[in-house]
């Protein structure tokens, strides 16, 4: 898969694969490839920092987010194929809009008991609040005009998902409208 200089934003709830699928797919042959995992631009906040999913941190979610754009702007014009993981929702898209380069928009949507055991199995430093996760998966349950950028992926293998979201790509069919 010949992407240079393209980026794919691979998002959904926690739990949904995300990480793993953006992982894999780094690793595939093809163009040079660049992982931007957005948890890790949120862990660089050390005094001050508000857990994302808050409301009260909707003013640094947007810099933050501002920051993962011009960082997937700058490996995208420097030749690479830049795959984006983390939750980045609809009202995050403004920022990656004014970047000019073909973006991809894949939303994974598992089933909501899924993504509560898969972020409880994962352990570490995680996610792991039901109530939390529960929100999050709402917040993607209906995404009206975006809706043609969902991907199923409840029961899938880590390997359908990946296939699945290879395959998405490929198609041109979930391009983000400017």
């Amino acid at each position: 898969m010949n992407l240079t200089g393209e980026i794919l934003i691979l998002t959904g709830p926690p739990g949904s694969g995300k990480t793993t699928a953006a992982q894999a797919l780094a690793r595939e042959p093809g163009s040079p490839k660049v992982h931007l995992h957005s948890d890790d631009f949120w862990h660089v906040i050390k005094n001050g920092a508000i857990a994302p999913y808050l409301p009260e941190a909707h003013d640094q979610n947007a810099v933050v987010v501002d920051v993962l754009a011009q960082a997937a702007a700058g490996y995208a014009s420097g030749g690479y194929f830049v795959i984006v993981d983390g939750i980045i929702g609809p009202w995050f898209l403004a920022a990656f809009r004014r970047i000019q380069a073909t973006i991809h928009y894949v939303v994974l949507r598992p089933a909501l008991d899924e993504a509560i055991r898969r972020c409880r199995d994962r352990g570490g430093d995680t996610l792991t609040d039901p109530g939390t996760i529960t929100e999050l998966h709402r917040q993607f349950s209906s995404l009206g005009l975006l809706e043609r950028h969902i991907l199923p992926v409840a029961a899938q293998s880590r390997k359908d998902t990946l296939d699945a979201v290879a395959k998405a790509v490929r198609s041109g069919d979930f391009h983000l409208s400017r």
